[in-house]
Formats: C-alpha cells, structure tokens, sequence
C-alpha cells in the first residue's frame, strides 16, 4: 500500500503498517471504553516535558479519542491533531472542537516543515512499522529549537499490562501468522536507554528519557471489552480464535484477576512506560 503526499512523493508501507490498520478500523467507540483511559495517564506529562503552555503550536500525533488534544487545548495552546483512524479522528473533532482535527498517518504527514513548536505522540511508536522513520518526520515538521515528546510501553511488561497477554498464554494461543511483528532492523529495545538512543538517531539534541509507573483502576468486564472487541494487537489475537478458543482466553483472564482483585471486586493493574523528550 502507498500514500500520496503532496509535494513529497510516495511512500510504501510494511506490513506491519497495513497490520495496524486493519485492526484500529472502526474501533474508535471499543478503545474509547476500554483503553482510552489507561493510555490518558501520561498526557499531562508529555505535555509537561514538551512544555506545552498558552500559545504554543502543538502537533498531536495518533490523538486517538483527542485526550492529549484536549488538555493541549486547556493549556491555551494552538493544537493540530491528527490520527491514522476516520472513526478517532470523527470522536476528537467532535470532543475537542478548539482543535484543527486532520486524517493524517505516519511515516508521511501532509504538513509543512517546521511548522510547530512541539509534537508530542502518545502511545504512537508502537503503532507504527518504522519507527526511526516515523520519529524522522516528526522532527521535519518541528521548528528547528522545538520539542518533540513520546511515550511507549515498556519492555518487559509491568504486572497489570501483562495480564491479558497471559491468559492468551495460558490458553495456549499463539500469535496468529497474518498479525507480523516489526522487522528486526527497525525494532528497538523498550527501556530508557533504548527509547533515548532511538530520538538520538532521529537527529534529535538533549535527549532525556523516564519511566512512569502507575495502578490503572478498571474492573474485570471493562478490561476484558477492548479485546473482545478486537481492540489493538491483543484484541486481534483474541478475535481471531474460534468460539472455544475465546471462551479458554476469557476462562484463564477470569482465573489471573483473582491476583489483581481487591475487596471492592475492581482491579489494581501496575502499569509502566516511558516518556521521552528531545529536541529537534
């Protein structure tokens, strides 16, 4: 698959792009009841180490449901959002309408050179199948002395992001072939230092790199809807299963909560990921 951009050619996707999007098509309302909350937790300090403040030009990359757009707005910043996803792209223009909300996808975005003062991507560079290229284009369309902020999960998985993926495992499920992984050359090691290195091979100056951790309060049902809704990778290998083999998965994921699981009967997940900042 290629994209057009105006002035700048085209570019061929991996299939790892293509992946993706395939399994966020028409998932906006899924994630927005499910994940949206978890991944809202570093917007405020993306937003922080970027410093996003009155009247700065902030370029929201992968907005998803618009949570980043919209505390970027709050702040008095001028925000562009764009996401890969028409549905997300639908849900943030009408939940952040300060926002200029665009259908855009990396690793090519039809945007000017330098035209911002920050672009921040939350949870973005796992969704992407170059991500060097993709932190490249970011760095094109920030002004030169500008910030460019990311977050990423961590690698090895805290406690609480694991959980579904083990009971995956425990089901004895394994990643179907049609959902590819990145390509070894364009992987990078999920860990401060592996974030850093990668901004820093993007070009970018005065890199600073910090783990996040953080109990994301949700309740068996809630967590258990974006996967069964197809939501993300994880929802992908769930789906993909027959009827048997989803009722095994949702078996074993009712059987590891009891781990989680307070009085209350709502879950306690220990959730880690980075935050990254460097500058353009």
């Amino acid at each position: 698959m290629t994209e057009a951009v105006p002035g700048r050619g085209r570019v061929v996707e991996t299939a790892f792009d293509e992946s993706e999007r395939r399994a966020w098509a028409g998932q906006a309302d899924a994630y927005a009841a499910s994940f949206a909350k978890l991944c809202a937790y570093t917007a405020p300090g993306l937003l922080d180490v970027a410093g996003v403040g009155e009247g700065v030009r902030v370029l929201d990359v992968g907005t998803g449901t618009g949570t980043v757009a919209a505390l970027a707005c709050g702040r008095g910043a001028k925000v562009t959002a764009v996401d890969a996803e028409p549905g997300m792209v639908a849900q943030a223009a009408l939940s952040v309408p300060e926002a200029d909300v665009r259908l855009a996808a990396l690793p090519q975005l039809p945007l000017a050179d330098d035209e911002f003062d920050v672009t921040v991507g939350n949870f973005v560079l796992n969704h992407v199948g170059r991500p060097r290229q993709a932190l490249t284009e970011l760095r094109r369309v920030t002004r030169p002395g500008g910030r460019i902020a990311v977050t990423i999960w961590t690698v090895p998985a805290a406690a609480g992001q694991a959980l579904l993926g083990r009971a995956v495992q425990a089901a004895g499920v394994i990643r179907p072939a049609h959902l590819p992984v990145l390509a070894p050359e364009d992987d990078f090691v999920r860990t401060e230092q592996g974030l850093a290195a990668l901004l820093g091979e993007a070009g970018l100056n005065h890199v600073v790199c910090e783990t996040v951790t953080w109990d994301h309060r949700t309740t068996p049902e809630e967590w258990w809807s974006g996967p069964a809704a197809g939501v993300a990778t994880i929802g992908q290998i769930v789906t993909s299963q027959d009827p048997v083999g989803i009722a095994e998965i949702r078996n074993q994921f009712d059987l590891l909560c009891a781990e989680f699981t307070g009085p209350d009967g709502e879950l306690t997940l220990p959730h880690a990921a980075l935050i990254a900042c460097g500058q353009a």
